[in-house]
């Protein structure tokens, strides 16, 4: 098996009939999932997700793929292929639109509606092209087909893309529930056609490659939420991702059945739904959805609310309930239902917010105490059954942890596939297709691009450091005024902490040590502002080291007069 290495060269120029495959998120993570193809020096765009940010990246919004490797070659982009309306594959898309808005994008019926959706707040148009599952469209040199696969949101697709250089599928995320909903099937029959044609090179959804056997069909899940229902004595709120369309589904069969009315909270929720409903993904009887301003009318036995916020997201409306931040409060005799899974990252700020929901006497059914969530990944039974379908070349799991990425790739290789053949690759690594190889030959960049409100790319890993010593270890601020030509102290030092624990009175001990280091480099001849800086960051740095064992942030401030 072929894998990165950390030193990699930037990559050659592609060689005449090759194709070039270039992750540039969703690859060692979950989330910010996107894949460059490049043909003929022609470029096709795979998705364009967010990742959303864990407790080391305080203040963070999302998390973008890094798009300077394409920077320089947006008119070379003929499309931008959505697999599925879920944020970690089209969340990035506004950000890459502002870029060129003019970029087409193709999609589902239901995928291309969340995404319009979602342009419409960053006042772009976007070309579109509605597909449906057995279609062929051509892309610049991309020969695209679109193969219908089961997730955990409806009008997900599959891509096939034949070049010159061969034929390679990118399934997007996946599974094989064999008693869907909505009755639409993963298409394991033109996944067989496309074995039997010769697929070069296959891109595997990894995210449940550890967990054996097969993925529970999602309607196992409608006869526990009705157990729930049933026992509710009061409100039922439940939190599910906002686009999780079969979700909602059952839970609005559930309230209709127990006689409940249903209300959807949190901006995106509301969207969402609405379009699922107007398109007809979403069928909702007669009089069931009313607006959540009309709940005080309604006992609490007929009550249940519907919001955002099953991974602990901190402005999301569960979390705030949890803290009592929100108009909806927490009684005792709420029962609350996590209908999702946990995110890897995410499983402290869950457990908060169980915990904060529990403290105001909530009943708090999830994942690990009830079966109200099924995966919409392919488990090993099922991507085992995949490949011996496929029979592909070339492997090359994507859409995962390096954990995953490593499972699915042993799977591929019990199935047949050479482990010279077995690509593990990590965003930014660079793939080529050549004469029915595929090769890792370099590396781009591919860091992470934070969103901070309306900055984009403006917050780095070095201000990310200092938020978190400033969060965990607080600051303290010198200020001192010198004399610039003796160097000597006119006036302070004056010292304030904030965040630090230590008291301003205590800072009386480290006053004659800067007095003596200052007066020392005075004697010296040190006089620039910047030097004395530093001196000012070192005495106070150890003194706060040696008495407290300490590293808070210090901020000396030298004038000079």
């Amino acid at each position: 098996m072929s894998h990165p290495h950390p030193e990699l060269a930037p990559p050659p120029a592609l060689p005449d009939g090759g194709l070039r495959v270039t992750p540039l998120g969703g690859l060692g993570e979950i989330g910010r999932n996107m894949t460059v193809f490049e043909y003929g020096g022609r470029l096709l765009i795979v998705d364009c997700g967010v990742l959303f940010p864990e407790e080391e990246q305080p203040g963070i919004d999302l998390i973008l793929p890094d798009f300077s490797s394409i920077r320089n070659r947006l008119d070379d982009i003929d499309g931008i292929v959505l697999t599925h309306g879920h944020e970690d594959h089209i969340g990035g898309v506004p950000f890459l639109l502002r870029e060129k808005p003019d970029i087409p994008l193709i999609g589902s019926k239901l995928t291309l509606a969340l995404i319009e959706a979602k342009l419409q707040e960053h006042r772009i148009r976007p070309y579109t092209l509605e597909v449906r599952e057995g279609e062929r469209e051509r892309i610049g040199p991309f020969d695209c087909q679109f193969v219908a696969v089961n997730h955990s949101i409806p009008d997900a697709l599959a891509v096939a893309i034949r070049t010159p250089a061969g034929l390679v599928v990118h399934t997007g995320d996946f599974k094989m529930d064999q008693l869907p909903l909505d009755g639409r099937l993963t298409d394991l029959r033109a996944f067989a056609r496309l074995g039997e044609e010769g697929i070069d090179l296959l891109l595997s959804d990894s995210t449940n490659a550890e967990v054996p056997g097969f993925v529970p069909p999602e309607r196992d899940i409608s006869q526990v939420l009705r157990q729930v229902f049933a026992r509710a004595q009061r409100r039922i709120i439940v939190a599910s991702f906002a686009s999780h369309v079969h979700r909602i589904q059952q839970i609005l069969d559930a309230a209709h059945e127990y006689g409940r009315r249903v209300a959807f909270v949190g901006r995106s929720m509301v969207r969402n739904m609405g379009i699922a409903r107007e398109l007809g993904y979403l069928k909702v009887p007669a009089g069931l959805v009313v607006d959540v301003k009309t709940l005080d009318d309604l006992p609490d036995e007929k009550v249940v609310l519907v919001c955002t916020g099953s991974q602990g997201e901190p402005m999301a409306a569960l979390s705030r309930m949890a803290n009592r931040d929100h108009q909806i409060r927490i009684v005792p005799g709420d029962t609350v239902i996590l209908a999702s899974s946990l995110i890897p990252g995410n499983e402290n700020a869950v457990y908060r917010v169980i915990n904060g929901l529990t403290r105001w006497g909530a009943n708090v059914v999830h994942k690990g105490n009830a079966k109200v969530h099924v995966s919409g990944h392919a488990s090993a039974g099922e991507l085992l059954y995949f490949y011996n379908i496929c029979q592909p070349r070339n492997l090359m799991p994507v859409h995962g942890e390096w954990r995953h990425l490593r499972a699915n790739a042993e799977l591929g290789a019990q199935t047949g596939v050479p482990h010279d053949r077995v690509v593990i690759a990590e965003d930014g690594v660079v793939v080529d297709l050549v004469r029915g190889k595929a090769n890792i030959v370099g590396k781009v960049q591919a860091g992470y691009v934070y969103v901070d409100g309306l900055s984009v790319g403006d917050v780095t890993d070095a201000a990310l450091k200092d938020r978190r010593i400033l969060g965990e270890e607080g600051i303290i601020s010198v200020f001192v005024v010198v004399d610039s030509t003796t160097g000597k102290i006119v006036g302070g030092p004056h010292i304030q902490a904030r965040g630090s624990g230590i008291d301003d009175a205590d800072f009386s001990s480290v006053l004659p040590k800067m007095d003596e280091a200052l007066a020392k480099a005075a004697q010296d001849g040190v006089a620039e502002v910047r030097q004395l800086q530093q001196l000012v960051r070192r005495t106070v740095g150890k003194w706060v080291s040696d008495t407290y064992r300490r590293r808070p942030m210090i901020l000396p401030v030298v004038v000079e007069v």
